[in-house]
């Protein structure tokens, strides 16, 4: 097995609480690195690089098939700042589902059964990634951010599920995606259904 270790924030067994796949058993590997610097973020204390404890492929893979769920999510901080190939030929070998959620600001490594692609206007998608995604999901905090999105959805196919999902400090976001989607189709309103159940 491969010897690259890589920067691990946690690991946690839940449900995915967004998108397509909302309900389903989830292991999360949550990775260390992020440069896109939203300021809303959730989970800053990702983002530095080196302030994580390095874990071995053969652990995580471990830990992954002990939780026994539907799909293991390699998220972050930015995951694509990492050379996820060794860790996804691992976990997909012991034939696990792997999902990835990425803004895209980094090429594309690793094989995924499911690409979430959270574009951010901090710090853009590298071109190639649209073409690989399976789902378009976008966080709004105010009107320009719907502009934003628009200008996404025109990189993604028109059939690809696309959610605009209210900051979580924002509530009048939520009030501007519902009007939005009323008005416009073409779009979910994505929900962070496991913080409104308060678990993981």
């Amino acid at each position: 097995m491969s010897p690259i270790r890589y920067p691990l924030v946690e690991t946690f067994h839940s449900l995915q609480g967004e998108g397509t796949w909302t309900g389903a058993s989830a292991f999360f590997i949550r990775l260390g690195g992020c440069d896109v610097g939203c300021p809303w973020c959730d989970t800053k204390e990702s983002w530095p690089l080196n302030h994580h404890r390095e874990e071995a492929i053969a652990s995580l893979l471990i830990a992954a098939q002990a939780a026994q769920p539907a799909f293991v999510v390699i998220t972050g901080g930015e995951p694509l700042m990492h050379d996820l190939q060794p860790l996804t030929t691992a976990l997909q070998g012991a034939n696990l589902r792997v999902h990835l959620e990425t803004s895209g600001a980094y090429p594309l490594s690793g094989a995924f059964d499911w690409i979430t692609l959270s574009p951010k206007r901090f710090k853009p998608p590298q071109p190639g990634i649209y073409a690989q995604a399976d789902e378009l999901k976008v966080v709004v905090q105010n009107a320009t951010d719907l502009a934003w999105a628009e200008a996404q959805a025109t990189q993604v196919a028109p059939t690809m599920p696309a959610y605009l999902q209210p900051e979580w400090h924002s509530p009048e976001s939520q009030g501007l995606i519902v009007d939005y989607v009323r008005d416009h189709p073409r779009w979910r309103l994505g929900l962070q259904t496991h913080k409104l159940l308060g678990v993981r």
